[in-house]
């Protein structure tokens, strides 16, 4: 499993040592400075409030105006782009009435790692407690936890 965090901060020492901290104890590791950024691709995201509209036909819609992929997920959609072309479709999307929840530049993990439910609760706590750091600006991962999992967190 890898996780990218994302820091902004004063000072460098201090920041790694906290973040090495609780990787450990997790039970994992801090690598190095870019060591697990080529497991992700920088990717621009909308999401976007299908409403009485046909997902599938907003999905379509969406495509045509320039979006690279969809992906319908939990009665929303989600398009893709690259992220140099974001605000324009952003745009595109609202001129066509179309509801945008939110629309940002995220890394998404090019491949995933299914995590038992043994162990995800672990992975939540880590999570979480990178996202709680006050230095951290975005934490990214590619497990896949178990929605039961999910639900009882």
């Amino acid at each position: 499993m890898a996780i990218l965090v994302d820091v902004l901060s004063d000072n460098r020492n201090r920041t790694v040592a906290g973040i090495r901290n609780l990787f450990t104890r997790s039970g994992g590791s801090l690598g190095e400075s870019n060591s697990v950024g080529w497991m992700f691709n920088r990717t621009g995201l909308i999401r976007v409030n299908p409403g009485s509209q046909d997902p599938e036909e907003l999905a379509l819609q969406a495509i045509e105006l320039g979006a690279d992929d969809v992906q319908m997920e939990g009665g929303g959609v989600e398009v893709y782009v690259a992220p140099d072309r974001l605000e324009a479709l952003r745009h595109a999307l609202e001129e066509a009435k179309i509801v945008v929840e939110s629309a940002e530049v995220t890394m998404l993990p090019s491949n995933t790692v299914e995590v038992d439910a043994k162990n995800a609760p672990a992975v939540v706590r880590l999570l979480e407690a990178l996202e709680e750091h006050d230095d951290v600006r975005e934490v990214h991962c590619n497990a896949v936890l178990p929605d039961d999992v999910l639900a009882e967190v």
